[in-house]
């Protein structure tokens, strides 16, 4: 068996995997790398170079530049104004969600921006009492055409960009998708526009995701945050050293809640009040002042209320609901409402659906407790094995909180990226890293939060698909398939080459990522160019576009498979807006690709 026929052997087997999806794609891309290395197809080196693919590097630098843009709240900033502005009418409404999934695809790649725009899409449809479904597959698609308008919007335009640069010298500019990516965005909207009311299910999911937009209303309520406390600082010249709590004359309906000693500790029952000590009571602030005169105290903290929204959740501190789990070390210890134990505050505790007020409570498993903080301190509680956190505090910080401090950092290191990518005063590669580095060494985003970013599945799936590209164009294979493609369509000019290639780029990617497609496809393509005298950048122009049209079935694009659940869609009710949206692109693709790049 010749080299040529071996390769499309082993890309059979692994569009067969794809397709059968019982196995993760990573772990078929790592088997596709060791597959090639035994058949010798590939040498040693060869196998594992595509895990230090510059390629890679920029792909997995995106996901940290995308992260920093959601951690910060500028997504859920931008996502919120639009709602604003656009009003409940459905045409103004849709048009404005899908132009804003776009541009957001277009600086956080396609996933990232349906994703991020999930929720807002919910909250939109909710407000104009439409079902979600009549709006999320547009934006799942509006997100696909989106990815088209720069060269960072989505891996494919890398590929076929480091393609072109690696056979004429010279890729595609950073804002030259855009030529397509436009008029794509444009056709798209109208397709939804005009005919998604008709093309899309009418249908309501079992589980739609949170909505955080009236959190706080919610939590306010549920506590009953009317009158606060007043935590005060017992110094040293203060009479109350010494003296128990119970012996502390109030002034009237001032409560004394409890005593903090400095260390950290609540102040247990009859436990005298030491110097440095914070003690917290409850009640008018006249009444207060008076007891802060009669004994010399210091006010540290000032109540926090339904009337205080701004100081309980904004750009720097937030709350978290907690409940006490079973076997947790807190259970039995004392708490209450002022007591700040690891830079959170105790706003107030819930016990069998019941507010105990301002009272001290020895804490027992299923107790709720409303805690305030610094955002990073709140985040923390959820890795602490002590509570269980009832709303995710980051989910609940990206949707209720317009920007974050750190909002205008993220837009900077972005602004600066994007620069160096537009100037081509670096590679890629390197930009991407000055980029995610800029957000850690900014704090924007943190280490582990980089860390976690990062789709290592879609870095392992494109390193370990990068030799089955290079086996299919150094073994003849390319040449070969080529040559039967550019038989198929002899005489027939340009377009008709452009549209077999689109038809074989598309059927490949209602099954196989378009990453993994558009990895197959590109030798292809570039020999088919080769045989058939068209220039190289129509044809990969072409291939990132039909790579990118990815709207026949769920499983085509992450993008489609995260508004499907929230949507309530079916595996069949892809195809038919899918259809009519593919279609406009090909009319759009083959016509206009010849006419920008003469080939």
């Amino acid at each position: 068996m010749s080299d040529a026929t071996l390769s499309l052997v082993v890309l059979a087997v692994v569009v067969a995997l794809f397709v059968w999806n019982r196995l993760p794609v990573s772990l078929v891309a790592i088997l596709t790398a060791l597959a090639l290395y035994a058949t010798g197809l590939v040498d040693a080196t060869t196998a594992v170079s595509g895990f230090g693919d510059p390629v890679v590097v920029f792909i997995a630098t995106l996901f940290v530049l995308s992260e920093g843009l959601e951690a910060s709240g500028v997504t859920a900033w931008v996502g919120q104004l639009l709602v604003r502005r656009a009003g409940t009418d459905r045409t103004p409404l849709l048009v404005a969600l899908m132009l804003l999934a776009a541009l957001m695809a277009a600086v956080v790649t396609p996933n990232g921006a349906a994703a991020a725009l999930l929720p807002v899409v919910v909250l939109a449809a909710r407000r104009s009492r439409r079902a979600p479904s009549q709006m999320l597959m547009p934006l799942a698609f509006a997100a696909s055409a989106g990815a088209l308008l720069v060269l960072s919007g989505s891996t494919v335009n890398v590929i076929v960009a480091d393609a072109l640069a690696a056979s004429t010298g010279e890729g595609f500019g950073f804002f030259e998708f855009g030529l397509m990516g436009v008029p794509l965005v444009a056709v798209t909207i109208a397709v939804s526009v005009l005919g998604g009311a008709r093309l899309l299910p009418d249908r309501s999911p079992d589980e739609l995701p949170a909505d955080f937009s009236d959190h706080l209303d919610t939590l306010v309520e549920h506590y009953r945050l009317e009158r606060g406390f007043f935590r005060m600082a017992v110094g040293a010249g203060s009479d109350l050293v010494g003296a128990r709590p119970a012996d502390v004359a109030m002034p009237a309906d001032v409560i004394l809640v409890g005593a903090q000693h400095e260390a950290g500790d609540p102040g247990q029952v009859g436990e005298a009040i030491a110097e440095g000590d914070v003690l917290v009571v409850s009640g008018p602030s006249e009444g207060v002042a008076e007891l802060v005169e009669r004994h010399d105290l210091v006010v540290v903290t000032t109540p926090l209320t339904r009337d205080t929204r701004e100081a309980l959740l904004g750009r720097e501190r937030g709350v978290a609901e907690v409940v006490v789990p079973p076997r947790s070390r807190l259970i039995g210890q004392r708490a209450f409402p002022g007591l700040v134990r690891a830079g959170v505050t105790v706003l107030s505790i819930r016990r069998l659906g019941r507010a105990r007020g301002a009272q001290p409570t020895s804490l027992a498993e299923g107790d709720m407790l409303l805690l305030h903080g610094t955002w990073p301190a709140v985040e923390a509680l959820a890795t602490d094995d002590t509570v269980l956190v009832v709303d995710d505090p980051a989910l609940v910080r990206r949707q209720s909180v317009a920007l974050g401090p750190t909002a205008w950092r993220a837009i900077a290191v972005l602004v600066g990226t994007v620069a160096l990518l537009a100037s081509g005063a670096v590679p890629p590669a390197v930009a991407g890293l000055v980029g995610a580095g800029a957000m850690v060494l900014t704090r924007t985003v943190l280490p582990q939060q980089a860390y976690r970013a990062i789709s290592w599945e879609t870095v392992v799936l494109v390193g370990g698909l990068i030799p089955l590209s290079t086996a299919i164009s150094t073994s003849g294979a390319a040449d070969l398939v080529a040559g039967h493609l550019v038989d198929l369509v002899s005489g027939g000019g340009t377009r008709l080459l452009l549209a077999a290639l689109f038809v074989l780029t598309l059927v490949l990617g209602q099954v196989v990522s378009n990453t993994a497609t558009v990895l197959i496809v590109v030798p292809i393509a570039v020999s088919a160019a080769q045989e058939s005298g068209v220039g190289l950048a129509p044809v990969l122009m072409l291939v990132a576009v039909a790579g990118a049209a990815s709207f026949l079935t769920p499983i085509a694009t992450p993008a489609n498979m995260i508004v499907m659940g929230p949507a309530g869609y079916r595996f069949g009710d892809y195809w038919k807006l899918g259809l009519v949206t593919t279609g406009a692109w090909f009319v759009v693709a083959v016509g206009l690709i010849p006419l920008i790049w003469p080939g």
